[in-house]
């Protein structure tokens, strides 16, 4: 029995939570092709250039509406059932809160997977894809936003990149290396690199200044192979931003970035993030039940609809401002990441002890 009612309620809140995730997708690649217009006609950038930067978007988009979207497609089929009596008939038969909760789980499974899946496998690489067609659409680099170029740490070399091109190859590199007493003891200057298959960089047309304790002196090579933490990889991460990163992405850079002994404030936020998000569907499942239960005294579904709707934006805007916080006051990551979907948690326990007790 309890089966049956799983595929029924499984089948009415799918059909609603996809109806609605490609609504909300259909509006935001409409609104990003909008904003692409600004860019149509400048460096070659052409209108189906456009088109094919907002379609490799969209997985983010599915990833950071899923919530939303199960939250309202959740709200109408359970508010729908309702209105036609069908929820009070499964009370009636014996079902209780707690049972019904156990069941929207289950179902709610199934999202929380395909939220992962998308965040850590279909999402990053094509986010990094959308980047890099835009970049070579418009003849543009990574590096030249900053008019000093790139600047990173790896040990006690500080590297300088004028260029990063969107095959991830380096362009006017400048490697300051210290000793341990963090004195300078080489300055090399490099035309350009790529990286090889060895776990290195292949420098090329090389200008090495090296500082001796009574002299300086230049050497020039042709080429060089460089030794270096700093992969493809990690560079890439200049292309998205840490929220669109995979965990894996997010996790090596943050070992780089501790390693360097440089502030991780934002990736650890993104990583717990990361870890958090596909569970906060379970929560948007939650806070649609109470609505259920009050078909009789909040008004019809659309009511319950615009309601939804205004919770997941509400829900959208908390998880950025936390994160946003959390990065300015150095709050914990998992604290910052957890605290949006603690809160609407409270809330659905605080909404279903009310509608019980009536």
């Amino acid at each position: 029995m309890m089966r049956i009612l799983r595929r029924y309620l499984a089948r009415e809140i799918i059909g609603a939570t996809f109806m609605v995730l490609l609504a909300f997708l259909g509006l935001f690649a409409f609104f990003d092709f909008i904003n692409e217009l600004d860019e149509i006609g400048k460096d070659g950038y052409q209108v189906h250039h456009a088109l094919i930067y907002v379609a490799l978007i969209l997985p983010g988009r599915v990833y950071e509406l899923m919530p939303i979207a199960v939250l309202i497609g959740s709200l109408y089929a359970l508010t729908t059932l309702a209105r036609h009596s069908e929820i009070t008939v499964m009370r009636a038969s014996g079902l209780s809160t707690r049972r019904l909760l156990r069941e929207l789980t289950l179902i709610g499974g199934l999202f929380v997977v395909l939220t992962f899946v998308f965040g850590e496998y279909v999402a990053p690489p094509a986010e990094k894809a959308a980047q890099q067609w835009r970049l070579t659409a418009t003849g543009s680099t990574v590096a030249n936003e900053l008019r000093s170029g790139l600047w990173v740490r790896d040990g006690r070399r500080f590297i300088n990149v004028q260029v990063l091109t969107p095959e991830r190859t380096l362009e006017g590199v400048r490697i300051y290396e210290f000793d341990d007493q963090l004195v300078l003891r080489t300055i090399s200057d490099a035309r350009s690199g790529v990286y090889d298959e060895n776990g290195g960089w292949h420098l090329t047309d090389i200008a090495q200044t090296i500082f001796e304790e009574d002299r300086t002196r230049v050497a020039r090579f042709d080429a060089m192979e460089w030794q270096s933490e700093l992969t493809p990889d990690v560079l890439s991460v200049l292309m998205v931003t840490p929220e669109r990163m995979s965990v894996s992405t997010l996790v090596t850079y943050l070992r780089h970035l501790t390693e360097n002994n440089q502030k991780t404030d934002r990736y650890a936020i993104a990583l717990w993030k990361k870890i958090v998000y596909p569970f906060a569907v379970l929560v948007m499942m939650a806070l649609a039940l109470p609505f259920a239960y009050t078909h009789d005294r909040m008004g019809g579904v659309s009511v319950k609809v615009f309601a939804g709707i205004m919770l997941g934006v509400a829900f959208h805007l908390l998880n950025g401002l936390f994160s946003n916080l959390g990065v300015i006051n150095a709050w914990p990551a998992p604290v910052a990441a957890l605290a949006p979907s603690v809160m609407f948690l409270i809330a659905a326990a605080g909404m279903l002890y009310a509608v019980e007790r009536r």
